[in-house]
């Protein structure tokens, strides 16, 4: 298992320094579809056009809408980055998913999952996919059992750690299991603050804060240079995009447009500090940031129309969580960054969890449509493995449920319910039932008490009727105790309290 994964390992290599494959092309008729998952990073709910967002321009991704089916009530694996892209890549819910928090472990990367957890990445390798992750991983510090090269990817070019990604115009990416100095002489970092007596109200001052080098330009670079090495053969690739993630860094010519609205706002540094690098326009470069990121889908989405590939690829776009809770840098009440929902990165309610999700696969989903069906990101190992005609994920112990049908425009039964717990922020815990949701927060304050809300007449989660629906509570409790495995690394208190050493 291991020399496979290293054998392949080279002959990616191989292919990126534009040697020939080894073996014959297949025909468009008999290859599987090819894969592209772009995965925003905390992208809220109505921050792309096509999700009902007014003042940030996202050209490309309206586009993919229009072309694939939008997807309005689907749920990232969780409220932060890594317990949710552990969700994605693994399939299983936070009740039963290695990792469930961020944990980040020295001298560089998070806590790793372990070898043993079988990825969305390693099933499509073992049926003769080309694999790439391209952006930021999160889920175990290089040489981990949890690096993305010893979880099935054949190329990885990014960043591993997450702290790592809070910088834009860092030192060094990793490329595979080396690290790629940038020009960025000295890096910028992430969390960097004003020279001292430098006047906050002057924009000279913010100038120490751009770099040369931008690294999600390097890492869309290299996302292309991996379609068109693997042209030829069937290929997944995972873009983990770290746009529009804090702290606010993009090239001055992305602010122009927005800089010429006009928009009053005072420089991040003047309000409550974020801990994040200040920037002088913070809502011009939030919304530049996303600009940015729709151009490099664009990117993408060209390239594949150039080569020949996009009828025979399928595309995704979503995010791992809602919009940050920063309001100082992302101003979410300005973009009106969530809508109605209630909740933000690190909640449990709807706009902590809920983000906007697009597929497209042309001549196998209708164009310009919509689902209301309830999704989460752990159907997707489940939904792509049908998708492409593979038969490996029944073999695979996930908590998903295909939703291939519906992409395809076939009735399925509503899926029967979605389970999320986050030890993080408070403690929180959560179920759907159809339009049923309870939600437990502050449980490690010792709170055990569930408020419920009917999603379809209170979608914003305004209204507790926990006290008119007893009979629903208990049994939203019950499924909730069912689905919660108790966690040695992350604990969920007061459930797990009792257990603890």
């Amino acid at each position: 298992m291991k020399l496979n994964r290293i054998l392949l390992a080279l002959a990616a290599v191989a292919a990126c320094c534009g040697f020939a494959p080894m073996t014959a092309p297949a025909t468009a008729a008999e290859r599987k579809p090819n894969v592209v998952f772009i995965l925003a990073d905390d992208l809220g709910y109505r921050e792309l056009g096509c999700f009902g967002q007014q003042l940030i321009r996202t050209p490309n991704l309206d586009r993919l809408a229009k072309q694939g089916m939008r997807f309005t009530q689907h749920y990232a694996g969780n409220a932060v980055c890594a317990p949710s892209r552990c969700v994605l890549l693994t399939g299983r819910h936070p009740g039963h998913a290695w990792i469930r928090n961020n944990r980040e472990l020295k001298p560089e990367g998070q806590q790793p999952i372990p070898d043993g957890q079988i990825t969305l990445a390693e099933l499509l390798r073992d049926d003769g996919y080309a694999t790439g992750a391209f952006g930021k991983w999160g889920l175990g510090g290089p040489g981990t059992e949890g690096d993305p090269l010893n979880q099935g990817f054949d190329r990885f070019f990014g960043y591993n750690c997450q702290r790592h990604a809070h910088s834009y115009y860092p030192a060094y990416l990793w490329n595979d299991d080396k690290r790629l100095p940038l020009d960025n002489d000295p890096p910028i970092s992430g969390h960097a603050r004003l020279a001292k007596g430098a006047d906050p109200n002057d924009p000279r001052s913010y100038d120490r804060f751009k770099g040369t080098d931008y690294a999600p330009d390097r890492i869309n670079e290299q996302v292309l240079a991996f379609i068109r090495a693997n042209r030829d053969r069937p290929f997944f690739v995972y873009y983990p995009t770290v746009l529009p993630h804090l702290a606010l860094q993009v090239p001055d010519e992305e602010l122009k447009p927005y800089l010429e609205l006009g928009w009053n706002d005072p420089p991040s540094v003047l309000a409550k500090g974020s801990g994040y690098t200040p920037h002088f326009t913070p809502r011009a470069a939030y919304a530049a940031m996303i600009t940015r990121m729709d151009r490099y889908v664009g990117n993408v989405l060209d390239l594949l129309d150039k080569l020949g590939l996009a009828d025979n690829t399928i595309v995704v776009f979503t995010s791992d969580n809602g919009t940050t809770h920063i309001k100082c840098d992302a101003d979410y009440e300005f973009f009106n960054s969530v809508g109605s929902l209630r909740g933000l990165k690190g909640s449990l309610y709807e706009g902590g969890v809920r983000v906007p999700a697009i597929v497209r696969w042309p001549g196998h989903i209708a164009t310009d449509t919509t689902t209301r069906r309830v999704t989460g990101f752990e159907d997707w190992i489940p939904t792509i493995v049908q998708l492409v005609g593979d038969s490996l994920a029944t073999a695979n112990d996930v908590d998903g449920v295909s939703f291939a049908p519906t992409l395809l425009g076939q009735h399925q039964p509503p899926r029967p319910l979605l389970y999320r717990e986050f030890p993080g922020y408070g403690g929180q815990q959560s179920i759907r039932v159809g339009d049923w949701k309870a939600i437990r927060r502050n449980m490690r304050r010792g709170n055990r008490t569930l408020e419920l809300y009917n999603l379809a007449d209170d979608p914003a989660e305004r209204k507790n009727v926990a006290d008119k629906h007893p009979e629903i509570v208990n049994r939203l409790e019950a499924t909730m105790s069912r689905e919660h495995v108790r966690s040695e690394l992350f604990p969920l208190d007061p459930i797990d309290a009792p257990a603890r050493k």
